[in-house]
């Protein structure tokens, strides 16, 4: 099970310790169910997701570098690349702070994960996770990977009115 909150930032604040860096490349072979294929570093994952905002089913599996290349000639839609940054906060959660490039150039969006809903719905965010669009499905990666130019361009201008 996931549990994760996720936050929308204008910039990256200073002061945050930037040194656990990720290079995420994924992609979407279907998204009902969200079957995904991801290279993470040097990883290659197969990852499952039920429907949900919230909370929801996840099941990952590792893949060889075959079996990713045969998979993402099955990709649909647009290929999703980001560094991930994985910042351990004060209260021992791990902030996951993702930036994103390519045509999502400026969407810079940070996740925490909690291990129930209680502590999800009662966790205090640090200040400059202010902008919390958990329940916003354009904020999902999956609904990213299916939007227009154009779509994109609204996205992104919607993020900067909500992030100043």
């Amino acid at each position: 099970m996931e549990i994760e909150r996720k936050y929308l930032l204008g910039e990256i604040p200073e002061g945050l310790n930037l040194n656990d860096k990720h290079s995420i490349s994924q992609g979407y072979i279907s998204n009902n169910p969200v079957v995904r294929i991801r290279k993470y570093d040097d990883e290659y994952i197969l990852t499952i997701k039920s429907r949900g905002l919230i909370e929801r089913i996840e099941i990952e599996k590792p893949l060889s570098y075959q079996e990713f290349s045969e998979l993402s000639t099955m990709v649909r839609g647009n290929l999703i690349e980001k560094d991930r940054y994985k910042i351990p906060l004060d209260d021992g959660y791990t902030l996951e702070l993702d930036v994103f490039h390519g045509i999502y150039e400026g969407l810079i969006i940070a996740e925490i994960e909690y291990e129930s809903i209680e502590k999800a719905e009662s966790y205090k965010a640090p200040g400059y996770l202010y902008c919390d669009v958990s329940e916003y499905p354009e904020y999902q990666n999956s609904s990213l990977s299916t939007m227009s130019p154009d779509e994109i361009r609204e996205l992104l201008e919607k993020s900067r009115r909500l992030t100043s």
